[in-house]
């Protein structure tokens, strides 16, 4: 199966809200009732919500093309956290949070799910950021070893509403290649 990963058009809006609705429920801690998934689902995955999303320039929506179909994707939000309990943790400043990184089911195992975190990774270096941020529940081993295995560590914790709950994250970051990094890390290799 062939795909490529592309940045998001407006086109795409309900078929990232179709996925979303997949994928969402697939990172929520078992006892998440389906009515607070279903409520988070409306509130901020939404065909109108993506349409806003897509708008905006400060967020980058690459998705995973798979010969017309959607089957994966990722939301990167380069601002300043809102969140004090967030902007008191990062150090690699200024850092683009990775908001959102999913992949439908059908393609988990395939390498997929690396290639788009590679490809938000280079994204967010390429504008200009010097860090990457993200959320993650705290029950989620999977996505955790997967965050871990991608360069991410824990350097905190936040809360996130789900519905009518209130559920406890980590707060995961990890600092980017950028071309001042590379030259000091080059200049480190070279005998003088």
């Amino acid at each position: 199966m062939t795909h490529t990963i592309r940045k998001a058009t407006a086109d795409d809006a309900g078929r990232l809200a179709a996925l979303a609705a997949v994928t969402f429920p697939l990172a929520c801690p078992p006892e998440s009732t389906p009515a607070d998934i279903a409520a988070h689902l409306a509130a901020t995955l939404s065909e109108a919500n993506f349409q806003n999303y897509l708008a905006d320039p400060g967020i980058t929506v690459l998705v995973i093309d798979s010969d017309g179909e959607l089957r994966g994707y990722s939301m990167l939000v380069d601002r300043p956290p809102g969140d004090p309990e967030v902007a008191a943790v990062l150090t690699a400043l200024p850092a683009t949070e990775l908001s959102k990184c999913y992949v439908h089911p059908d393609h988990h195992g395939l390498g997929a799910a690396a290639e788009l975190m590679q490809a938000s990774i280079s994204e967010a270096s390429a504008a200009g950021a010097n860090g990457i941020w993200l959320g993650v529940n705290s029950q989620n081993a999977k996505a955790i070893r997967f965050y871990e295995k991608s360069g991410f560590r824990k350097v905190g914790t936040k809360s996130f509403t789900l519905g009518s709950t209130v559920e406890h994250d980590f707060v995961m970051e990890r600092a980017l290649p950028t071309p001042q990094r590379e030259l000091a890390a080059d200049a480190l290799k070279s005998p003088l």
